[in-house]
């Protein structure tokens, strides 16, 4: 059970080692173009339609109909990566139950976006977990965790390619325990690994309010919020023009250095065709941004078609 590109790695790596996967379960095609008249399947739909597998797509999952398909292919464990919260009729079905592969060392990270808030908070480590499914979120059994480094130039999407690969061997790694123990392979409490954690961070749903950049913070912090949202969906700020007219600019890459300031946070400056912004602690340099309307592009570029920037602020 999963939808997108992470899920597929996981999907791969179990038809590449013949275990036989009799069902997969992903989200409805999603509406796409313009006027939303094209249908898109999901990255794991397309994967398991070119290796004949069967695929079911429910609205609900609670649904008589849907529920009846999955009965019908008996299956003896249910595998979820980056899927959507299970009714309990449904995780508790296989005789085996159902794990997920989380993409975080639970408890840490409990939530829909652990990669993007790990990199936002500054870690220098995370990695993947498998967990038994239970009632609520993420709060299952742990079964196998590994760690993954989070090094300072990673951005989001280093970090996700790393998880990406690390949770299909944490699959595979997991399927082998719970075949030796028939079923029922040890597995941890996490109410038992709490004190071992320290302070429990949440991995809450990403919008778009979320990703504004606030200026009056340290630059580090600053720096991790954007590589922890780079490429996508994108950190982004309001450029205000000398007179008032202001425009939405992303920002996906920034660098951190040794200048301080006592300009106001968000005032620009720009030094050897290098463009900075002032922090609460000093100066952040912006290396690739986005205009409104226009595409990515070094921030070098961006100085090109801008007159007297350091007329303007970001706020």
């Amino acid at each position: 059970m999963g939808t997108p590109e992470f899920a597929v790695a996981t999907l791969q790596a179990l038809v590449d080692n013949d275990y036989n996967v009799v069902a997969v379960v992903t989200q409805p095609d999603k509406p796409v173009g313009r006027h939303g008249s094209v249908l898109q399947a999901s990255p794991v739909k397309q994967f398991a339609l070119t290796h004949g597998l069967p695929v079911l797509q429910p609205e609900k999952m609670k649904d008589p109909v849907f529920l009846e398909q999955l009965r019908s292919y008996h299956a003896n464990l249910q595998v979820v990566v980056a899927f959507r919260m299970l009714p309990e009729v449904v995780w508790d079905m296989p005789a085996y139950g159902t794990f997920n592969v989380h993409a975080a060392l639970l408890p840490q990270y409990r939530g829909a976006a652990p990669i993007n808030w790990a990199v936002i908070n500054g870690e220098t480590r995370t990695g993947v977990t498998t967990f038994f499914l239970d009632k609520d979120i993420d709060t299952g059994r742990v079964i196998k965790q590994l760690p993954f480094d989070i090094a300072d130039s990673y951005n989001v999407e280093d970090v996700y390619n790393g998880l990406m690969a690390l949770g299909a061997d944490i699959c595979l790694q997991t399927l082998e325990l719970i075949v030796e123990a028939d079923g029922h392979p040890a597995a941890i409490d996490q109410n038992a690994m709490l004190s071992d954690v320290g302070e429990l961070h949440a991995a809450p749903k990403i919008f778009k309010d979320t990703c504004r950049i606030e200026w009056n913070k340290p630059s580090k912090r600053i720096y991790d919020f954007v590589r922890g949202l780079s490429p996508v969906p994108g950190a982004w700020t309001t450029l205000v023009a000398p007179d008032g007219k202001s425009s939405v600019l992303k920002i996906f890459a920034t660098s951190k250095t040794n200048e301080t300031t006592q300009a106001a946070p968000g005032s620009l400056s720009v030094v050897h065709r290098q463009l900075f912004v002032a922090t609460v602690d000093g100066l952040l340099r912006i290396d690739e941004l986005q205009a409104a309307g226009k595409k990515r592009m070094p921030a070098a570029d961006f100085l090109n078609g801008v007159k007297d920037i350091e007329r303007y602020i970001l706020a």
